[in-house]
């Protein structure tokens, strides 16, 4: 019994530590800036807060206990596309902050449609990610 209480303990600890890292890393990048900034909510700045801590617990608790909900198909679908912006949004903070786009824009000889080439990118991404689930590998 307390061998189990020890490993829940230390489940939990590693699992706020990796969160508080993700989320360091979140607000170190402008993500949630730049998407409060885009959104024009700034005023909702304690929901974003709140937020963020639920979805730091939810991750940590979903990562430790085994369960399943039985939320169906469209449940899954609406959950997926929010996750995959959330993530695309993280990748492009990553870019913009790497300055990605105008290292490539030169390389390439890109003058003009650089927005053209982000939404290829983004395009792409989505088509492969499809794929990648709706052919089963997933």
């Amino acid at each position: 019994m307390m061998g189990q209480i020890l490993v829940v303990i230390t489940g939990f600890s590693g699992g706020f530590l990796v969160a508080g890292g993700v989320v360091s890393v979140m607000v170190g990048l402008g993500i949630i800036t730049r998407f409060i900034g885009i959104s024009h909510t700034a005023r909702q700045i304690l929901w974003y807060e709140d937020a963020i801590l639920l979805g730091a617990v939810a991750g940590n608790v979903a990562t430790v206990f085994d369960f399943r909900l039985a939320l169906g198909a469209w449940f899954l679908a609406i959950g997926g596309a929010f996750i995959g912006i959330f993530v695309g949004g993280w990748v492009m903070a990553l870019a913009e902050v790497l300055d990605i786009f105008p290292v490539y824009s030169r390389r390439l000889g890109i003058k003009r449609g650089a927005r053209w080439f982000v939404a290829a990118l983004a395009v792409g991404k989505i088509a492969g990610s499809l794929l990648y689930f709706f052919r089963g590998l997933g």
